[in-house]
């Protein structure tokens, strides 16, 4: 008996939506309520389960195609068995997705006597533990909420010692050495260059930044502050302000100390160091730092290009 897989009923304000990513092949056996692929519209990422326990003979509807409440998305046959129906009934939509969403949540892996609930499996995912490590209390064996809670995640190897990076030459006496920051997972920028990543904007996330736009232009803007301990930094200004000057011509103010205090944050985070174009998120290799600073001319804003390799 051949079963239809259909996109469910969408929130009354959502039009569409859009599949992320198929978590099973066409010919590869189902289990019921096994999440077959996560759908993302403007408000949420949604799991589609199994109708049927059975074979996956049909994808009609690859990776990144837009999608409406009610379509047909792909069949099952619930009296096949599997390695029985061809690989090849997938569309060639299925296999060309694009290499944005590679960042799509990772296939789950039936346990050994049943599947996970979704729940389960997204606390086994975060947690590294594959679905058959696990033994499930559920009914038929499947892994429950409870059964990942109390799954223990493997033990991470030793990471490899990071290369030294070269001493670098101070430029003055006046600045102290900053504390070391553990290695951004980003690229190594060689000095000069100055990459970008371009990465297209899921559905969900240009809703937000959209909806974020509008708020701003909206409603009054709200600013928080934090107190910090400021005592090394006067002490440093004090021990070495006359001195500054004398040399540069200039004081010694907190403007420096506060360009280098985001210039770490941003190198311990660089996911903040990006901006929006369009539809697209803009990850940027480099560190560059506007400052607004009062003139005869009025209030512009210089930029100090690749502050991160300044002294």
């Amino acid at each position: 008996m051949i079963i239809d897989v259909k996109v469910p009923q969408l929130s009354e304000s959502v039009a569409e939506a859009t599949l992320v990513s198929w978590h099973k092949k066409a010919g590869e056996a189902v289990a019921r309520d096994e999440n077959l692929i996560d759908i993302e519209t403007d408000k949420v990422v949604l799991e589609l389960p199994a109708p049927d326990s059975g074979v996956l003979v049909e994808i009609v509807k690859g990776d990144g195609d837009t999608v409406v409440a009610g379509e047909v998305i792909a069949r099952i046959d619930t009296a096949a068995q599997a390695g029985t129906v061809a690989a090849a009934a997938a569309p060639p939509a299925a296999a060309a997705a694009a290499p944005a969403r590679a960042e799509a949540s990772p296939a789950p892996v039936a346990g050994a006597a049943g599947v996970a609930l979704p729940a389960a499996r997204k606390i086994l995912e975060e947690k590294g533990v594959a679905v058959g490590d696990v033994a499930g209390s559920g009914r038929g064996g499947r892994v429950t909420k409870a059964d990942a809670l109390a799954a223990q995640a493997p033990a991470a190897a030793a990471p490899e010692p990071a290369a030294k990076p070269p001493a670098a030459k101070p430029a003055s006496p006046f600045v102290t050495a900053a504390p070391a920051l553990p290695p951004a997972p980003s690229v190594t920028v060689p000095l000069g260059e100055r990459p970008e990543q371009r990465v297209p904007m899921s559905r969900l996330r240009a809703r937000v930044a959209e909806r974020l736009l509008q708020s701003q232009a909206s409603n009054a803007i709200l600013t928080t502050f934090n107190e910090v301990n400021m005592g090394p930094i006067m002490a440093l200004r004090k021990q070495y302000g006359d001195r500054f000057e004398k040399t540069h011509g200039v004081r010694l103010g907190f403007m420096a100390f506060f360009v280098k205090a985001a210039v770490a944050a941003l190198q311990r985070f660089p996911v903040l160091n990006a901006s929006v174009d369009g539809n697209d998120i803009v990850y940027h290799g480099y560190i560059d730092i506007g400052i607004a600073v009062g003139s005869p001319r009025g209030l512009v804003v210089p930029i100090l290009r690749d502050a991160d390799q300044m002294s």
